[in-house]
């Protein structure tokens, strides 16, 4: 099969002004027959380019973005040699855009934008053309792939990447000195002329700021900007792209700048001198004043401290910095007292914590004030000569006795007298007492220095003009010791002496102790007393070390004979006055071992200093007994009780019912209990006892006259009353009586059955049958208890 190979002429067409530029490719060799090809490109005459082998060659094109035009743009034409202009082509394109932004006339191949380019959405499309026979539908030439670049035009201004730029210095910065950078952008090509070439410009700012053209760094054009004058700028920059040159697109941003402080403002007084008033009264660290020096700056560098340099206060007052209102606060170290003076002059001084080296030069960041500190006069209380008094006395001192004497006095100008009392609250025992007048204390009652030795009272003095004013002072009395105390043992001291013992024998060791105080030591003499030195059986020697021996005097003792000895020992001391005490040694005559152990004293227990003493034994027997007699006596009374009534108890002594829990044998059984009694006083048995307690004496019931049928319930209840208030044998507390006593004079009498039992002779109960059909199921009853009786 022989292919045929066809030529493909392609025109590019453009209009006035717009035009479209085509590009040349390397030729292709092969592929095709060599034929003329011919490529024309619009203008206002068609002119032949170059002629090339086999096909035609081309690659791209431009084309201007934003058309104006009412017309499509016109972008070129494409042709086929195989076209003979009948029709029987058809050319088609495809691509970037195809059939929707760019259309071709598939007769003619013209080629059209039907809208307008922007080169900033798309700057290249990329399309294919292809001519096919348009009765088989074959091309008739390859498919080829061409370019449109859409060159750029200046439709874009520049934009900056921040609305408002805000931007902060210190204050008093040198010119130059970098603020901010700002950056603007153009959308616009540029590697195409100067469409997106951008300079910087200032248009509100100066002579206070400037910017660099080409960067867009802002910079301090003004020396010396002092933030206490202005603070805030403003700050309008623009950015114009084709170089500045007029009739290129411009934008404009906003740059606040801010001056920060720095410390360059000294602080400063509003005034030279001050004036304040304190009462003397005041107590220490009490504000008196506050005063305040102004400082323009800011934050820290507006911190000031404040110190007190010079005056005759200067160890009186304080000052201290208000950290929240740098205020210098002044107070009172020490007590004012307006009589000494009246009247302080200080000179405080405002100094900056954070200084700044730089501005040294703008002077001393430091000033000072005077203040005048004038002390008032008040009404105080009376003041004593000590804060505290120390007082001595002997505990053997009289009634009424001066013991000290405290002073105060009024330390106003007016010298009001004062008034002495004593604080009951620290003598409830009212030992001392104090004179009104002149502030004497003076005892009241005795002294004992062992049973209190310090005694801590306070003493109130009083203006008596204004009993108000007062003031304290606590008085501490020491009571001195004086030798009143004599001498004891320091222990009970109770021994034994075995019967074998020996002569001169040490049986007990003796110990005294004094209450009274001795600066030297206390030092004891013992001796036996002179009715005992001597009958004694015993001696004692006196050791000189403040105690002493007892020791035997003769060879063998005899318990028998005497079992007990009281050996009386008197005991002095060397203090004055004198003061001694005669005390007793018990010594008990026991049985001992030949060891010397001892095994039985008089027959008793174990008598020993460590043992139980006879006193203890005593109390131990009287216990027994009590125990004992404790005993009878509740056997005694449990055997009392079992005599008494039944009833008795001690919770229940009014109305009581005795519950006998007997049971009758029913109406049949007129032995077991007789109910009948009760039912009818007429009936008792006089031969009945009573059964509610047991009986000791048998006492005869008295009879009783009976009722009256004419008598009411009322007399019978009364006569029933006086019977019991008169039978000795009735129970001497309250007891309930039931009786069931209705009364005589019924017509119909006694309905109850009860009383049948005590009868001999039948009832006749046809009268039941009378009464209504109220009383029907009753006269069946008893009517039919009636047959039965007689069948």
């Amino acid at each position: 099969m022989m292919r045929t190979y066809h030529c493909f002429w392609l025109l590019f067409w453009a209009g006035q002004p717009h035009q479209s530029f085509l590009t040349p490719l390397s030729k292709r060799t092969s592929g095709f027959p060599e034929k003329e090809k011919v490529l024309v490109m619009s203008g206002n005459s068609r002119q032949d380019l170059h002629r090339s082998k086999r096909s035609w060659m081309w690659n791209q094109f431009f084309l201007l973005e934003e058309y104006t035009g009412t017309d499509y743009q016109y972008v070129g034409k494409l042709h086929s040699d195989q076209d003979k202009g009948d029709g029987s082509l058809k050319y088609i394109l495809s691509g970037d855009g195809a059939g929707d932004l760019f259309i071709i006339n598939e007769n003619t191949g013209d080629i059209q934008a039907t809208k307008r380019l922007d080169r900033e959405e798309k700057p290249v499309y990329i399309l294919r053309a292809q001519a096919i026979n348009r009765r088989t539908g074959r091309p008739v030439e390859p498919e080829s792939e061409f370019i449109i670049k859409i060159h750029d035009i200046n439709d874009n201004e520049p934009m900056f990447t921040k609305d408002v730029y805000n931007a902060s210095i210190p204050e008093m910065s040198d010119v130059g000195t970098f603020v901010v950078q700002v950056t603007a952008t153009d959308a616009d090509d540029p590697t195409y002329g100067n469409s997106a070439k951008v300079v910087y410009s200032i248009l509100q700012g100066q002579p206070y700021f400037s910017v660099e053209s080409e960067t867009g760094i802002i910079k301090t054009a003004l020396l010396n900007m002092d933030r206490e004058n202005r603070e805030q700028y403003q700050v309008v920059i623009q950015a114009k792209d084709m170089g500045g040159q007029m009739g290129g697109l411009s934008g404009t941003t906003t740059v606040n700048i801010t001056l920060t402080d720095v410390n360059d403002n000294p602080p400063r007084f509003p005034q030279s001198t001050y004036q304040f008033r304190a009462p003397e009264s005041m107590p220490p660290d009490s504000p008196v004043g506050r005063i305040k020096a102004d400082d323009a700056d800011v934050d820290e560098n507006a911190e000031i401290e404040y110190s007190i340099t010079e005056g005759d206060g200067y160890d009186m007052f304080g000052i201290t910095t208000d950290r929240k209102t740098q205020e210098g606060i002044i107070t009172v170290k020490k007590a004012l007292d307006f009589e000494n003076k009246n009247l302080y002059i200080l000179k405080v001084e405002a100094t900056n914590t954070h200084v700044d080296p730089r501005f040294l030069y703008l002077g001393p960041f430091k000033d000072s004030a005077t203040v005048r500190i004038q002390v008032e006069d008040v009404d105080e209380p009376p003041v004593f000569s000590r804060p505290a008094y120390i007082m001595e006395v002997k505990e053997d001192v009289p009634i009424n006795s001066i013991i000290g004497t405290v002073t105060a006095q009024d330390p106003d100008a007016a010298k009001n007298p004062v008034k002495y009392s004593v604080d009951r609250h620290t003598d409830m025992d009212r030992v001392f007492n104090i004179n009104s007048g002149n502030g004497s204390i003076f005892t009241s009652k005795p002294l004992d220095r062992e049973t209190l030795l310090w005694h801590n009272i306070t003493v109130i003095a009083a203006e008596i003009n204004n009993p108000k004013q007062s003031s304290r002072v606590p008085v501490y009395i020491k009571v001195l010791d004086v030798n009143d105390n004599a001498p004891e043992f320091a222990m009970f001291y109770e021994t034994f002496v075995c019967e074998n013992a020996k002569a001169e024998q040490l049986i007990q060791t003796l110990s005294a102790v004094d209450k009274d105080d001795s600066y030297s030591g206390h030092q004891f003499s013992f001796s036996l007393a002179p009715e005992a030195a001597s009958s004694s059986n015993f001696t004692l020697q006196d050791n000189r070390d403040n105690t002493a021996g007892i020791f035997t005097r003769k060879t063998r003792y005899n318990r028998h004979e005497m079992s007990t000895y009281f050996l009386p020992v008197v005991i002095s001391d060397n203090d004055y006055p004198i003061q001694s005490s005669t005390e007793t040694v018990t010594i008990r005559v026991c049985a001992c071992d030949h060891r010397g152990k001892m095994l039985s004293c008089n027959a008793e227990a174990l008598i020993h200093p460590t043992g139980l003493s006879t006193g203890a034994l005593i109390a131990i027997l009287l216990c027994i007994i009590i125990l004992l007699v404790t005993v009878v006596l509740f056997a005694a009374l449990r055997r009392q009780r079992k005599k008494e009534p039944l009833i008795i108890s001690k919770e229940d002594i009014r109305d009581n019912i005795v519950s006998y829990n007997d049971e009758g044998g029913g109406e049949e059984d007129t032995q077991a209990f007789d109910i009948g009694t009760l039912r009818n006083p007429e009936a008792v048995d006089d031969n009945k006892l009573r059964r509610d307690i047991v009986p000791e004496t048998l006492f005869m019931p008295r009879r009783t006259a009976a009722v009256r049928d004419n008598t009411d319930v009322r007399d019978f209840i009364n006569q029933r009353l006086k019977e019991n208030d008169i039978d000795p044998a009735a129970p001497p507390y309250d007891s309930l009586a039931t009786y069931a006593y209705e009364g005589n004079g019924s017509v119909a009498e006694s309905l109850s059955s009860l009383e049948s039992v005590t009868t001999d002779g039948d009832q006749d109960y046809d009268y039941l049958s009378d009464w209504g059909p109220r009383f029907k199921k009753l006269a069946d009853m008893y009517g039919a208890m009636d047959s039965d009786r007689d069948s």
